[in-house]
C-alpha cells in the first residue's frame, strides 16, 4: 500500500468490463486488494490476471448485485472493506411513450435498487471495523452527465442517475459522523462494451462531440484518475458531491 493511504480492500461492481475493470484496474495499483464482482466469471478473471500481471491483488466474485440475499453473503465474508465503487448499471434508448415495462423495471433493479442493496451491505461492513471512526471508509456510486441534466429517448436512465445523486447526499449526511465518505462521479460519453454500438454510428458521434465544449469524448484513464483521487488523502474532506467529468457538457 502506497504511503498516505488507508485503503486495504475495494470492491468494485460490474468490474468485469469497460469501465468497471479499468477503475479495479487503476485501484489495484494504489496498493488495495480488488475485489471484482460481476456476473461473468471468464472476465473477471480476465480483469484479476491484468492486476496480478502488474504485481496487484485481485478476487474474483460472481454473483447478481441484484439479488439482494447473494450480495450480502458475499460482502458478509469479507474481512475488511474500505472502498466501494458502485458501478454496475446499465441503459435502454426508447422515447417516453415507448418504454416496455420490462426495460423500465431492468434498468430501475439495476441502477438505483442493486445499488442500494450494494450499498446498504458495505456500509454495515464498513461499520464494523473496530476502529471504524478513524479508518472510515469510501463510497463512490457511477452516476452520469444525465444525472444533472435531460436528454431525449433517455428518460429512464436519467431518472436512475437523478436518484444516484440523490441517494449519494443522503448517504454522505448520515454516514459523515462514522467518517465514511460519500460522493459520485458523473462522466460524459466514454467508449466502453455499452456506448460503443451507438458511438459507431457517425452522426451520432458527431453530435455527441459537438455537445462537448472541449470537443471530444472522455478517456478511460480520466475517469479512473477522478476515482482514485476520491480514494485519496487529497479528498478527505469531500462527501455529498457529484465530481463530473463531462468536457463542459453540463456547463451549457
Amino acid at each position: 500500500m502506497k504511503p498516505g493511504r488507508d485503503i486495504d480492500v475495494a470492491l468494485v461492481t460490474g468490474a468485469g468490463r469497460g469501465l468497471g475493470a479499468e477503475i479495479s484496474v487503476a485501484l489495484a495499483e494504489t496498493g488495495a486488494e480488488i475485489i471484482l464482482v460481476s456476473r461473468t466469471r471468464v472476465e473477471l478473471e480476465e480483469v484479476a490476471k491484468r492486476i496480478e500481471e502488474r504485481g496487484g491483488r485481485a478476487r474474483v466474485v460472481v454473483c447478481d448485485v441484484t439479488d439482494g440475499a447473494s450480495v450480502r453473503a458475499e460482502i458478509e465474508r469479507l474481512e475488511r472493506l474500505d472502498v466501494l465503487v458502485n458501478n454496475a448499471g446499465i441503459i435502454f434508448l426508447n422515447s417516453l411513450v415507448e418504454v416496455p415495462e420490462d426495460i423500465l423495471d431492468k434498468q430501475l433493479a439495476l441502477n438505483i435498487r442493486a445499488t442500494y442493496l450494494v450499498a446498504q451491505a458495505a456500509v454495515r461492513k464498513m461499520l464494523e471495523a473496530p476502529d471504524r471512526k478513524r479508518r472510515g471508509g469510501v463510497v463512490i456510486n457511477m452516476s452520469s452527465q444525465l444525472g444533472h441534466v435531460g436528454l431525449a429517448g433517455r428518460t429512464v436512465y436519467c431518472m436512475t442517475k437523478h436518484a444516484i445523486e440523490g441517494l449519494t447526499k443522503a448517504m454522505a449526511v448520515e454516514l459523515g459522523p462514522y467518517n465514511i465518505r460519500v460522493n459520485s462521479i458523473a462522466p460524459t460519453f466514454v467508449e466502453t462494451p455499452m456506448t460503443v454500438p451507438r458511438l459507431a454510428d457517425p452522426v451520432f458521434r458527431e453530435w455527441v462531440t459537438a455537445h462537448i465544449p472541449l470537443g471530444r469524448l472522455g478517456r478511460f484513464e480520466e475517469i479512473t484518475g477522478s476515482i482514485v483521487f476520491l480514494t485519496s488523502p487529497a479528498a478527505t474532506l469531500m462527501t455529498g458531491t457529484s465530481l463530473v467529468v463531462d468536457g463542459g457538457w453540463t456547463a451549457q
